[in-house]
C-alpha cells in the first residue's frame, strides 16, 4: 500500500484503537509514518524497539508487597500512564519469542503484569518481512491474528511530496525523479551493506549540506547509498551547473529553456522548491512553464498542488490549463 493511502487507513484504525502491523523492507519509513500521524493528531508517541528488550523490560520486575504478602510486578517507567497516544512496537517479529509473548499479552489484553494501557492509547507494531535479510522470528498465528496487517510499498510520487515538505536538496529530488529505480535498491539476495532507501537518501541530504570536500564525497555517499548509485548521483549533480538562473525565472526575467532531459528534471525540482519558499512568484513561474516542454510543465504544477499550492485564482493558470489540458486527461 502507498504511504498516502496507508496514512488514511492507519489514522482511522488508530482512532478506533484497532491494533495494526506494518510490514516492509528496511529503511522505507514505517516508523516515520506512525510518528507523523501522532504529530498530526497532537497525541503522544512512544517508540519501543522490542528486538533490544528482555521479557522483564516489558513485564517489569517482581517485588514483595508486605501488606498483601504477595509478589507484584513493578511496571516499566517508559509505558504510558495517562492521556492519548500511539504505542509503537517496532521490530516486533525480530524480538526473541519470550519478548513476543510479553508483547502478546499487552496487545491481546491491553495489560501486562500490574500494568494496564490507558484507554486513549492505540497499539501499532512494525517489522521487516522474513525475506529481508534481517533477524526475524515467525510470528505465532494467535499473535498475528490480533492485528490488521498492511505492507508498505515504496512510491516515488509519495516520496517526492515528502521530500519537498522536508526541504530535501533539490538535486536529490531531481535525481530520483530522473532515476526512479534508485530510490530503493535493496536486494535481499545481495550482501552489500550499503543500498539506497528513502532513509539513506535522507542521509545523503545531510551529507550534501555538510559541505564535505570533493576528495572524499564519493566514498561518503557510497557508504549511504552504495557506490553505483553514488556515482550516478554525483554525475547528475554536475548537471546543476547547466541550469538557467532560477531567481531570474521566478522574477519573470528569463526566457532560457534547456532541452536536455536531465537538466529539465533538475530545473523542475529547483523551481518547485523555489515556489514552496516564496509563493508570491507563482504567477511568474506559470508564465515561464507555458513555453516549457509539456511533461515538465505538468510535473511542476502537479508537485506544487500536492504540496498545497493553489493556483486556480491565477490568470496564467487559466492559460496554462488551456494549453496543457491534453496532458491532464
Amino acid at each position: 500500500m502507498k504511504a498516502t493511502n496507508l496514512v488514511k487507513s492507519l489514522t482511522a484504525l488508530i482512532e478506533k484503537k484497532v491494533p495494526t502491523f506494518l510490514w516492509g523492507a528496511p529503511g522505507i519509513g514505517k516508523s516515520s509514518i506512525v510518528r507523523e500521524i501522532a504529530e498530526s493528531q497532537n497525541v503522544g508517541f512512544i517508540d519501543l524497539r522490542l528486538a533490544l528488550m528482555d521479557p522483564t523490560d516489558l513485564k517489569g520486575i517482581p517485588f514483595y508487597d508486605k501488606e498483601s504478602h504477595t509478589a507484584l510486578w513493578a511496571p516499566p517507567a517508559f509505558l504510558p500512564k495517562e492521556g492519548e497516544g500511539i504505542l509503537f512496537l517496532d521490530e516486533l517479529n525480530s524480538a526473541p519469542p519470550a519478548v513476543q509473548s510479553s508483547a502478546y499479552q499487552l496487545i491481546l489484553d491491553r495489560k501486562i503484569g500490574e500494568y494496564e494501557l490507558p484507554e486513549g492509547w492505540a497499539i501499532v507494531a512494525a517489522g521487516n518481512r522474513e525475506g529481508d535479510r534481517g533477524v526475524t522470528y515467525k510470528m505465532p498465528s494467535p499473535l498475528a491474528n490480533r492485528f490488521v496487517h498492511f505492507e508498505l510499498e515504496v512510491d516515488v510520487d509519495d516520496w517526492r511530496e515528502w521530500a519537498y515538505k522536508s526541504e530535501i536538496e533539490p538535486s536529490i529530488i531531481a535525481y530520483i525523479s530522473y532515476k526512479n529505480e534508485h530510490l530503493f535498491t535493496f536486494d535481499p539476495k545481495n550482501d552489500t551493506k550499503s543500498f539506497a532507501t528513502p532513509r539513506s537518501w535522507e542521509y545523503v541530504d545531510k551529507i550534501m549540506k555538510a559541505e564535505i570536500t570533493s576528495d572524499v564525497i564519493l566514498d561518503t555517499l557510497s557508504g549511504a547509498i552504495g557506490k553505483d548509485v553514488a556515482v550516478g548521483f554525483l554525475s547528475f549533480v554536475k548537471v546543476m551547473d547547466k541550469l538557467p538562473d532560477i531567481n531570474k525565472i521566478l522574477e519573470g526575467n528569463s526566457s532560457e529553456y534547456p532541452e536536455e532531459i536531465d537538466v529539465l528534471y533538475s530545473l523542475a525540482s529547483a523551481l518547485v522548491s523555489g515556489i514552496l519558499k516564496d509563493e508570491s512568484k507563482l504567477e511568474n513561474l506559470l508564465k515561464y512553464t507555458l513555453e516549457l516542454k509539456g511533461e515538465f510543465a505538468v510535473m511542476i504544477v502537479q508537485d506544487l498542488q500536492r504540496n498545497g499550492i493553489t493556483m486556480e485564482h491565477s490568470p496564467a493558470f487559466k492559460e496554462w490549463v488551456q494549453k496543457f489540458s491534453y496532458l491532464l486527461a
